[in-house]
């Protein structure tokens, strides 16, 4: 069965741009393995991060989520059972919250900025799936 799930987290130190690097290609090395695809956008401490695959594989990679010390002010935001992906291009694709439109913000939340701790998990999961859709979305290949 599959299913999706997506959550908001803080960082609990600054996040360098050689930090991100490293924690992606260890995640999709592991993802690869697992089955798992999904999406990471970050911006300063903010990680909003959707993950698609089987239901146990996604339930504990989030639960190894929750539990890294790395982040604080984990939200589930959505969990779905899906018939099928829509983020499967991606091992765990990766989005620079920064270059974002502020028009597509707009479209799904009250300001041109992106903060998933005051969006619905459906809105935030619309705004990704665009981003998927117009190539914004970096490291396409999946593995």
């Amino acid at each position: 069965m599959l299913v999706r799930l997506l959550y908001v987290s803080r960082a609990t130190a600054p996040t360098t741009p050689a930090l991100l690097d490293t924690i992606l290609t260890v995640s999709r090395a592991k993802n690869a393995k697992a089955g798992i695809t999904g999406l990471l956008c970050c911006r300063d401490d903010l990680f909003v991060q959707v993950i698609e695959g089987g239901r146990d594989a996604v339930n504990a990679l989030y639960r190894a989520i929750v539990q890294d010390p790395r982040h604080k002010d984990v939200h589930l935001l959505a969990f779905e059972e899906i018939c099928e992906r829509r983020f499967a291009n991606w091992a765990m694709g990766k989005v620079n919250i920064d270059s974002i439109n502020p028009g597509l913000l707009l479209k799904y939340s009250e300001r041109p900025t992106l903060n998933p701790y005051a969006m619905s998990g459906a809105a935030t999961v619309a705004v990704l799936l665009e981003l998927a859709s117009s190539g914004s979305i970096a490291h396409r290949a999946a593995g």
